[in-house]
């Protein structure tokens, strides 16, 4: 699977089945080559637009599924991180 086939699919969320939104960037170690985590912008200021307040950054351990269309992830409160 190529970056740019994830960035198209849609994150969930399946402790509350919410959309978060769309992969934008991956966390790498480069020592192991490895994918540490995703990110994902969180919601926009007014009514989507103006820039965005946080982003998740979801550790590659809490993603639990890919699928063709979405990617299920177990994210928790803590994962939001201020821009």
């Amino acid at each position: 699977m190529r970056f740019l086939d994830l960035c198209d699919k849609q994150v969930i969320n399946i402790n509350d089945c919410c959309y978060i939104g769309h992969v934008r960037d991956m966390i790498f170690d480069e020592c192991k080559g490895c994918i540490c985590s995703i990110i994902v912008p969180g919601p926009g200021k007014y009514m989507g637009c103006f820039g965005r307040d946080c982003e998740y950054v979801i550790p590659w351990k809490d993603i639990v599924r890919i699928g063709p269309d979405i990617v299920l992830v177990n994210l928790k409160d803590d994962m939001r991180h201020k821009i």
